[in-house]
């Protein structure tokens, strides 16, 4: 994006810093090994975003922040398909037991870690998260996953309808192909959340 575009937005007020505020919670979206897989539904720097959460992760449990991690998992007679499964067929292969829709080995959680199953993009939409959130009083919400520009997107999006903070780790998610990474991004950063390195979060 050139400078004259960039100017257009912080003229017109746009990319303010939410900061970081209360109680954090992390949200890892969809990291799971179909996504991991450049021959499923992976590629790109997500291999490399999914080695920094594991960080983050780290740090996470040390601190004692809130830790929710989401899963898109379809009943496995596929009675659950929709508009999302109609639109991308292949999601429909992300069923309970499907090795391809299990969380990453390196990121599996533990015990007080809430698993969100979902079967659209965003990880708050028809699922307990939000309550789940608010009853730990989470006010800032740390977010890493796959990809940028769909689940990630849609989930910070609703986070910040719910009332949360969304501080995504621009390094801690990934998508299939950089540039509409990169776009999402700028986009979050200006109109939905603050976008920083992980190794601001691992310096607090």
């Amino acid at each position: 994006m050139s400078t004259a575009e960039t100017q257009v937005y912080e003229r017109q007020g746009f990319g303010r810093s939410l900061g970081i505020q209360g109680q954090i919670g992390l949200l890892i979206v969809d990291f799971v090994n179909g996504f991991a897989d450049p021959a499923v539904f992976g590629g790109g720097n997500i291999p490399p975003a999914i080695a920094r959460t594991k960080e983050v992760l780290a740090k996470a449990r040390k601190r004692g922040w809130k830790v929710a991690h989401s899963r898109i998992v379809y009943a496995d007679d596929g009675s659950d398909g929709n508009i999302f499964s109609i639109k991308v067929p292949g999601m429909q292969t992300l069923t309970e037991h499907a090795a391809i829709s299990a969380i990453v080995p390196e990121l599996t959680p533990v015990e007080g870690e809430l698993v969100v199953r979902k079967t659209v993009p965003s990880a708050f939409f028809g699922t307990g998260l939000a309550p789940w959130l608010t009853q730990r009083g989470v006010e800032t919400l740390l977010i890493a996953g796959a990809t940028t520009s769909g689940c990630v997107r849609a989930s910070v999006v609703d986070a910040m309808c719910h009332g949360f903070r969304p501080v995504i780790m621009a390094d801690c998610v990934g998508d299939r192909a950089i540039g509409p990474h990169e776009a999402n991004l700028f986009d979050i950063a200006q109109k939905y959340g603050d976008v920083v390195p992980a190794e601001r979060i691992l310096a607090l």
